[in-house]
C-alpha cells in the first residue's frame, strides 16, 4: 500500500537519507548509543515524518510549518555528520554519501515548499 506522501520526492530523498545513517551509524561505539547514535537517528526521522505530516494539512501556512520543521532536523543532521566525521566515527566516503543526500533532500524540500506558495504543489505533489 502507497500513501500519497511517498510520492512526494522530497519525502522520497529524505527516506533514502535515513537508511543510510541507520545503516553508518551501526558501525559507531556502543557508548554513543544513548548519545550521538540516538540524536542522529531521531534528527533524521524527523525529516521524513515531518514532510509525511505536512503533506495532509490542509493549509499552506499548517504545512509549510511542517516542512520548516523537517529543514531544522535536516540541518542537525548535518551538524551530525560534521561531528561524526572529526570523532573519526564515519568515513570520508561515509560524509561525502551523507552530504550529498542531505543537500539533494533540502533542495528538494525547498522546491516542494515553492510548489507550495506558489500553488503549484497542491495541483501536482510529486515536486
Amino acid at each position: 500500500m502507497e500513501f500519497g506522501f511517498q510520492r512526494v520526492i522530497a519525502w522520497q530523498k529524505a527516506h533514502d537519507f535515513v537508511l543510510s545513517v541507520y545503516s553508518i551509524t551501526r558501525q559507531f561505539p556502543d557508548d554513543e548509543r544513548f548519545g550521538l547514535t540516538s540524536q542522529f537517528r531521531r534528527a533524521a526521522v524527523s525529516i521524513e515524518a515531518n514532510i509525511a505530516e505536512g503533506y495532509k494539512k490542509l493549509s499552506k501556512t499548517d504545512k509549510l510549518r511542517f516542512f520548516n520543521i523537517a529543514q531544522g532536523s535536516l540541518e542537525e543532521c548535518r551538524d551530525y555528520i560534521i561531528l561524526s566525521l572529526d570523532l573519526n566515527y564515519i568515513t570520508e566516503q561515509d560524509y561525502n554519501l551523507l552530504c550529498k543526500q542531505s543537500e539533494y533532500t533540502s533542495r528538494m524540500l525547498n522546491s516542494y515548499c515553492e510548489g507550495i506558495i506558489n500553488n503549484n504543489a497542491l495541483k501536482n505533489d510529486t515536486i
